[in-house]
Order: C-alpha cells, then structure tokens, then sequence
C-alpha cells in the first residue's frame, strides 16, 4: 500500500444503528494498516460508548481532564429576580421560583447566555468535568480515546472536538458514535471518508438510510460496508443501487467473528481466514479516501414548507399530562444492537394493556415490528435557527468571541469582512443574537423532528423521528414521553413501556427521567460488559430501579457469568438470559416480535423474563 506520511488522511467509521459492527470493522482495518507500516491513528469518537481500547488494548501514557467554564450556582445575595437568565437560556436550565431563580446543572449546555445577561454578576462560573481523554499507543498505532462523565450527555460533541483535536499526518481512523445526531455530525464532518457498517435486516437498512441522508446534509458522500451479510431478501442491494450507494466489502456472518469478538480479539489476528478480506478492504478505503466522490442529492425528511405550517410543538409549550402517572418500564441499553428494540416488541405482544413509547428518536426502529397506524403528527422545535444579516454585519467580531460552540465562521461579503453561521456547529443557544450590537443577528424556532401519535395491534403508540443531522434529540424524547402519557390517561391504561435509545447520552437520560424501572440488555461480549457498567451508572445516579438480561448469553459463558456479577454489585436484578437465536432477525423480517413468529425457547424464556418484570414494576 501507498504510504500516506504526507497527507492526512480521515476516515470516518459510522453507522445508522450502533450494534452493526461499527468497531470490529475499525480496529481490524487499523490493526491491518498498521501492518503494512502506515503512519496509524485511531480515534474513538463514541464518548459516550467507547470500545476501540478494548480490542487494540493500548499502552496508556497520558490521561487529560477536559473541563468547560460552565454555571454552578447562582450568587443569591447578588440576584434581583430580574428573570433574565432564565428568558436567555434555550435548555430550560434557569427558573424561576417566586422570584427565586434555580439552576439545573444537567440541562446546562454551557453557552454562557446567563452570564453575559444578567445585570448583577449573579451567575457563579468554575470549571466543570465532561470527560477525560486518554492518549496511548496500541504498538504503532497512535491511540486517543475519551469518555463522557456520567449525566453529561450535551456535552458529547464538544468532547468530541477535544478528540478530533489530535488527528494528524498519515492515516487517521475515526470510531464514530451510531446514529444521526449531533455527536455523530461533529465525527464525520470534514473527513476524507466516511463508511457505513449496515447488515441487511429490516432494522439496518431503516438506518442506513437515515444515516445516508445525514452524510449527504453534510456534503459527504458515504459507501457502505455489510457486515453479517446473510441476505434473506434483496432489500438492502436494491437500496443501495437505487440511492447510487457503492457497496465496498462485505463480512461473513460468522458465529466464529462474534465468538472472536466476544473475548477482545482482532479477527485478522485470531482468524486468518479473514486477513486477506481485511487487507483488500483496506486498500480500497484508503483508494476512496484519496479520492473524494460528488455528494449525490438527498431529500429533506421533515416535509415541504407548506407542511410544516402545521402544528408545531416547541419545548417551551410542551404538552403537559394531568393525573396519575402511568407505571413505567423503560427498556434500555449501554450499546446499540444487544436486541432491545425486538425485546421491547415481545413485550408488546405478550401485553395490549400497556401504551406504547420509541424514544429512539435518533434511529426509531420498532415501528418497524408494530407497523403503527399514524392517527396525528406534527413537527417539533427544540431549539432556535440563528442567521446573521450579512448586509447589517459590521464585522465586530462580537458573536465569534462570544460563541462557545465555535460555530461563528470569518467570511466576505461586498470586500468586506463579516461572519457568517455553520448550521452544523450551532446549537441555537442565541447568544449570537444577545451580543450583537447591530441587530444583525436573527433566531427563529427550528424545526428539529417531527411527532406521531398511532394506533398498533398492541395498544397506542407515541413515537419520532429526529430530522437529518439536527440536534436537541433529548428535547424530542421528552416531547415523546409526554405525549405517551396523554394516550395513557386518554386511554385508561397504567402501565407503560418505553424503548429507550443506547448509549447514556441526552437521549438516554430524558428516557430514564422518571421511569419506575429500567431494564438493560446487553451481550456477553468485551464491549457489552463495559457499556453495562457505563449505563448503570447513570441508571444509579439517577435512583431508578433496574434489571440485566443478557442476550446470545451462550457466545461467551464467562462473560455471561460476570455480568451477572456486575448487576448483584449495583443491585440491578439478575433477570435471565435468552440464546444466540436468528430467528429474532428472521421475526424482524416478517415484521412481527419474536414471540409471535415462534413458541421455540427463546419465546418463552423472553414470556419469563417479562412476567418477573411485570410482578415487580406493575404490581
């Protein structure tokens, strides 16, 4: 292979969904290019998740704290009550209470917008802890990876720029996070390349075309990579010729990869049989990454602008439910692909009685087993579009020193300089709009998602979709969670059951809010363990009961044994396991839970485990 000392080479390695492969395709290709004697860095992107340390296993020589200025506390003794912080801040991090203002450090994403407004100097900033960054070596591989500080789910991009920071010459590997939003926008953006893992079922193709949008919205154009390429159906191929996508590799579905992947190891190390499949394939990345493609046109999701006159919910005016509060189950999962979407479906199945909430909103999925009946919809706003009049710009410079996200850009208009606003780096904080001394600076509702309320065969049904590369995910979830709450009380039902997003991000943390129970799904695999343990300490933090399945249990009995080890040390429940069974996927094929598809033991071990749910969260 052509050495790349010269260039600097970024290849993004991502996915629609996370559970694809995602990881086993970036440490393989970084392990084979390192081989080859190229200049090799690998950058776990996935802070919330990281695992890429757990297959290269580097040497680990520095570990960096990464603070934010940020609010802590408001001086009381200096505050009026004038209630200008809290009309500033877009996150509902500010209230106020009989004149009183409170501040909630988790809703907090650190624009400052409180402190540039308030009169008094009220507004108490120290540094504050995101997450660390390790800096290692993996033998020749220049290893950097960092890791979220739990509860601090609005700050994954940011960290993510720390990471993204230490790319430099030759060939730099990108780990990004799954999913369409906000911190994957921040990974693949300005690389050189960017892969999507898929495999051809139901769930992955949906993905994969969300994700696909995403890259286009960001000027890149991907290839895709199928991983467990076992096709029951021409689903996927067709797709991919028909939106001009190239098809770049494919790897096996191979029980002896997931057996291999379990323990931590590289399969091109373990697995010879897999050496010359990785080593072409790493050929043609770095062929593509040279050589950048056209960015084919994609649609936008969230309909024309006649539709979007509809009704629109903005988080400020969130539809509140009265009442008694539903009993809730939230199923979730440190890392995407463990089965918790076809969990969650079984679940359904086994009960009609419950109200039905996907706060996947990144990359929802379980309409795809319910097949809902939309009734109503409308779009959602979550945060302000900021645009700045270029006409009216002087120049000052005031909002570029004053954004926190780095999102002001120098440009030039008429041979003069003036700046100008990436869309994709603006969170719409709006202190752009504060700072201005010439007005110029205009912030109007964006339009983040779209929202449903559907009738399924099982019961109503509250779900979203988040629009391509928008942020505000956690905003979306909640609007999701309210609305499952008024078909609750509209329907007469008590118990609910949430599928949650993977991951302990934003999404995550506005799905466990208020839950009475969360259940965990996770694999007997390196990265499983670690993402558990990830996951219940956020669950911990936020004092909600909770439970562990392991699923494909017999891929790796030891680890298996662990975690059930790992539950009894955060007093989570011990609550069964379910084997490595296809039919699960062969269930999402057909569009139906597993449960209804077959009466084989997978179907009445997830019968089990539900009734010891059902004794303990909807007694």
């Amino acid at each position: 292979m052509k050495k790349d000392v010269e260039m600097k080479l970024k290849i993004a390695i991502s996915s629609g969904k996370g559970g694809t492969g995602k990881t086993f395709i970036s440490t393989n290709i970084a392990g084979i290019l390192q081989e080859s004697g190229q200049s090799v860095r690998y950058l776990d992107c996935d802070v919330e998740e990281p695992n890429g340390h757990l297959f290269l296993k580097p040497t680990i020589d520095k570990k960096e704290e990464v603070t934010l200025l940020s609010p802590v506390d408001i001086d009381a003794d200096r505050c009026t009550g004038c209630g200008l912080c809290a009309k500033a801040c877009h996150y509902n991090a500010i209230a106020m209470v009989k004149k009183k203002a409170l501040f909630f450090k988790n809703l907090c994403h650190i624009c400052g917008a409180c402190s540039i407004v308030c009169p008094e100097n009220a507004i108490i900033e120290k540094q504050r802890k995101i997450g660390f960054i390790k800096h290692g070596h993996s033998g020749p591989i220049d290893f950097h990876y960092a890791e979220l500080e739990t509860a601090e789910g609005g700050m994954s991009p940011r960290l993510i720029k720390r990471v993204k920071n230490h790319i430099g010459a030759g060939i730099n590997i990108l780990d990004s996070p799954p999913g369409t939003a906000c911190p994957v926008v921040e990974t693949i953006k300005n690389t050189d390349l960017c892969i999507l893992v898929t495999d051809p079922t139901p769930f992955g193709i949906h993905d994969l075309k969300l994700a696909v949008d995403m890259c286009r919205e960001l000027n890149q154009e991907p290839v895709v990579l199928v991983n467990r390429a076992e096709y029951s159906n021409d689903d996927l191929k067709t797709y991919c010729r028909e939106a001009c996508l190239d098809i770049i590799g494919e790897i096996p579905d191979d029980r002896k990869i997931a057996e291999c992947y379990s323990e931590g190891d590289l399969a091109v190390e373990k697995l010879p049989q897999y050496h010359d499949l990785f080593q072409a394939l790493a050929k043609n990345i770095l062929e593509r990454a040279r050589n950048k493609q056209p960015v084919r046109k994609t649609q936008k999701n969230l309909g024309t602008e006649e539709e979007r006159s509809q009704q629109v919910v903005q988080h400020s005016t969130l539809p509140q439910p009265s009442g008694e509060k539903s009993r809730e189950l939230v199923v979730i999962s440190g890392k995407g692909g463990t089965g918790k979407t076809s969990l969650v479906a079984g679940f359904c199945a086994l009960d009609s009685d419950m109200v039905i909430a996907d706060c996947d909103v990144d990359a929802a999925d379980l309409h795809l087993i319910l097949n809902p009946d939309i009734k109503q919809k409308g779009y959602f706003s979550g945060s302000d579009t900021a645009e700045i009049d270029a006409d009216k710009c002087t120049g000052c410079g005031d909002c570029f020193d004053s954004c926190r996200f780095e999102a002001i850009r120098k440009t030039s208009h008429n041979g003069r300089t003036v700046f100008r606003i990436d869309k994709m780096s603006c969170e719409g904080c709006g202190v752009c709009c504060i700072v201005c001394p010439e007005k110029a600076v205009t912030c109007e509702p964006a339009i983040n998602g779209e929202w449903y309320l559907s009738k399924t065969r099982f019961g109503p049904m509250s779900h979203a979709k988040l629009g391509i590369a928008e942020e505000n995910s956690g905003k979306l979830v909640t609007l999701v969670r309210n609305n499952k709450e008024i078909l609750a009380q509209e329907t007469n039902r008590k118990k609910a059951i949430i599928d949650g997003s993977p991951g302990t991000g934003c999404p995550v943390i506005a799905s466990l809010t208020g839950a009475d129970y969360a259940l965990v799904v996770t694999e007997p695999t390196v990265s499983g363990v670690h993402d558990l343990k990830r996951i219940l300490d956020v669950i911990k933090f936020f004092s909600v009961r909770s439970g562990v399945v392991v699923n494909k249990y017999d891929l790796n009995l030891q680890k298996t044994k662990d975690i059930e080890m790992i539950a009894k040390e955060y007093d989570s429940e011990f609550l069964g396991t379910l084997p490595y069974d296809k039919r699960m996927t062969q269930a999402q094929v057909k569009g139906l839970s597993v449960v209804e598809y077959t009466d084989a033991e997978i179907s009445r071990l997830i019968k089990s485990i539900f009734e010891s749910i059902k004794k303990s969260v909807f007694k």
